[in-house]
């Protein structure tokens, strides 16, 4: 029987994990999670810890035997028995998909909603508007999934459930409210089982659903920034000291407005998440900053992309607008469909790429496809530089994804890019090129 100690903090769904397996497995699992047996931000820090986990992070399991774990999938994996991990390789595979799928299509978006509620990030509205589409999109396949089926895999609890439910647990707690989550009945009805089990109530006790979904609080996440230390008037030199940096700094701030001869923004105007993410890193030089002021605001075709009919609107303003000497379009086509499956996992990959690409969307617009149906899919799109070249080359913080395309430069003035630009952008037409029907689409903005 494996039994040991498991270091964490009050209240860590990932630690959660690894408990309610132990409670299912019989494992004799000790948890250090108050001080004096763990205090997290310094027993994990010690030279004795970090030799067991280098990391420093928690979960991490220790065995009575000296056997050492960390990452909780892992440490979760280890406490369970053959059922809770699959008895088949099928049901295996099948569990560790879940698995993998908790991490990667709900935690994301889980934790880009519930942390500004929290007070732990700063709220953003976009962000938490494109979480809250993304958390759609994971329960509609989970909901699906559980149309017929009272558990993940088989007919008994799995890892793949602990997994789930563990993952879910602070978006069902914080924001889904009985308005949003009606649509997933199954899934509300699967999970209201798994809480409910002995095992799952043994860690996680009475679970209270939202009843109102939470907001960002400012004070809240004010209160738990970290305090900024001013020296002290009685150190030595610190009124002089003060003095000097004050001095030095508006010194620094006369030059900088003197070079860039920038009009000042209103107090009242907020910076949108490209523009807080660029001031966040002043040294990195802007990849387009050697480029001619340019005739065409893609800011202004961006607000009436979004806010005006595509077709009768958004498309005329951008032909009249548009600077070819200044932007350039190209096509960009995925190159190994073969690989694509599902179509809310290919879709996924679009979504990736986007927030990869964060700090490109002042410079950049696109609009990107999938085609086609499980299994026999495709990826392709339009995008929207500035400059004459593929901007990806710019940054190697561009370069992940962009391999995995083809790209090809449009002449503006053709009829095949008035045409592709025209279908790509409405989300209509004929496609003649794809060969499959349209499934759903992405806009870069």
């Amino acid at each position: 029987m494996a039994a040991g100690t498991l270091y964490t903090y009050a209240e860590n769904w990932r630690a959660y994990k690894a408990q309610i397996a132990a409670q299912y497995s019989g494992v004799h699992l000790k948890v250090a999670s108050t001080p004096p047996a763990f205090t997290f931000g310094q027993t994990n820090r010690l030279p004795n810890f970090l030799n067991s986990f280098p990391l420093g992070k928690v979960p991490a399991f220790q065995g009575d035997d000296g056997f050492c774990l960390f990452e909780s999938n892992a440490i979760a994996h280890y406490l369970s028995t053959d059922a809770l991990r699959g008895s088949t390789p099928q049901a295996s595979a099948h569990i560790l998909q879940w698995v993998n799928f908790a991490d990667s299509e709900i935690i994301p978006p889980a934790s880009a909603w519930v942390f500004p509620t929290l007070g732990i990030m700063q709220f953003n509205k976009q962000a938490t508007e494109q979480a809250k589409e993304e958390v759609k999109r994971m329960l509609l396949v989970l909901n699906q999934h559980l149309n017929t089926r009272t558990f993940l895999v088989g007919e008994r609890v799995t890892l793949a459930d602990i997994t789930v439910v563990c993952s879910l647990l602070w978006i069902y707690k914080q924001v889904l409210e009985p308005a949003f989550r009606e649509p997933y009945p199954n899934v509300n009805r699967w999970f209201g089982t798994c809480i409910n089990q002995p095992q799952f109530k043994a860690v996680l006790g009475e679970v209270k659903l939202c009843e109102k979904m939470a907001q960002f609080d400012a004070k809240k996440f004010a209160e738990l920034q970290p305090k900024k230390e001013t020296p002290s008037k009685k150190e030595k030199g610190g009124k002089d000291a003060g003095k000097q940096q004050l001095q030095q700094h508006h010194e620094k701030k006369e030059k900088k407005e003197k070079k860039e001869e920038k009009k000042a923004a209103s107090p009242a105007e907020e910076m949108d998440e490209c523009e807080a993410a660029l001031a966040s890193e002043p040294k990195t030089k802007d990849p387009f900053a050697h480029l001619p002021k340019s005739t065409f605001v893609l800011d202004e075709f961006k607000r009436k992309y979004s806010n005006e009919d595509t077709l009768t609107v958004a498309l005329p303003h951008f032909w009249e607008n548009f600077d070819k000497e200044g932007y350039s379009i190209w096509y960009g086509e995925y190159r190994f469909p073969e690989e694509l499956a599902m179509t809310f996992m290919s879709c996924n990959l679009i979504t990736g790429m986007f927030q990869r690409l964060d700090k490109l969307r002042k410079n950049a617009f696109a609009s990107v496809i999938l085609f086609g149906t499980n299994n026999d899919s495709s990826i392709s799109g339009i995008w929207v530089f500035r400059g004459q070249d593929l901007a990806f080359s710019l940054s190697e913080d561009w370069q992940i994804d962009y391999e995995s395309y083809n790209w090809r430069k449009m002449d503006v003035d053709s009829e095949e890019c008035k045409t592709m630009v025209k279908e790509y952008f409405a989300w209509e037409g004929e496609f003649k090129h794809v060969g499959k029907p349209f499934n759903q689409g992405k806009v870069f903005k």
